[in-house]
């Protein structure tokens, strides 16, 4: 069974930008839904649709991997689920190990997702001395004291942190020491990693905060236009000018001639 511990993926030796490999993944969830309903062939307008970016984008995307789809019928549904695959390096075994067997480590552990995409759970791993040798997932528990052994034993490539802010720098630097050379981050902080490993970083707070920030916006730009559409009409603009006659006429009095007198500045 291949680990994938020597083999990298050819994205980077291709040329290929780092915003197209970001969109690949969701270029393969929809076609993967298309291939489950057994659609054959796919038009770009009606893919880039399924996977939320505009056409001409997914084209030029599709151009780096070779693909241009056949005018009038559009892309072979099957041959590119392969050829994405191929190109993320999903068409092998990738084992990964979980750090940090918490909540959201034991959700990520339940994830049915690993497996159909590429993924094997290798290990479950938690300094908690109670956490060893039970059951999550089906997966058996270990200590941290094992880290270094399980991923040696395993050719693990792929780590994943879901500990405490305080102790996943701690974590990843014992990963990578081990040979770890990929790291999803799930943990509240920013990790310091050395040239040639990769760290991809969740933080759900963070895209909370940003969500908070937009319904704060919408909410602003509501309370904005219900009080333009509440406020009364503004009373039209008298000039200074004219105001100031009137205000001459009311503070003197017409000459036996009907003249009014002249105001001299003090």
């Amino acid at each position: 069974m291949a680990t994938g511990r020597n083999h990298r993926p050819a994205t980077r030796s291709r040329g290929i930008p780092e915003a197209t490999v970001a969109r690949l993944p969701l270029y393969l969830r929809a076609l993967t839904a298309l291939s489950e309903r057994s659609v054959p062939t796919v038009s770009s307008e009606e893919l880039a649709a399924a996977a939320g970016v505009n056409s001409a984008k997914l084209r030029k995307d599709f151009s780096y991997l070779g693909s241009y789809g056949t005018r009038g019928v559009g892309y072979d549904v099957e041959y590119l689920v392969y050829q994405i695959s191929r190109e993320l390096g999903l068409t092998q075994d990738w084992p990964v190990v979980i750090v940090g067997i918490g909540n959201l480590g034991a959700a990520l552990a339940n994830y049915g997702g690993f497996a159909s995409r590429g993924f094997r759970v290798a290990s479950l791993i938690d300094a908690d001395p109670a956490m060893s040798g039970k059951l999550v997932a089906g997966i058996e528990v270990q200590h941290t004291d094992l880290l270094e052994r399980i991923i040696a034993d395993n050719g693990v490539s792929i780590g994943v942190i879901a500990t405490p802010a305080g102790a996943a720098q701690q974590v990843c630097d014992r990963l990578v020491a081990a040979g770890v050379t990929s790291i999803l981050n799930f943990a509240p902080t920013v990790l310091s990693v050395p040239d040639g490993v990769d760290v991809r970083k969740v933080d759900l707070s963070i895209e909370l905060q940003i969500l908070a920030f937009h319904e704060q916006r919408k909410a602003g730009e509501l309370d904005t236009e219900a009080a333009d559409t509440a406020a009364p009409a503004a009373p039209p603009a008298v000039s200074v000018t004219r105001r100031a006659a009137e205000d001459a006429d009311d503070d003197t009095e017409a000459g036996p001639d009907g003249d009014v007198p002249a105001v001299m500045p003090a």
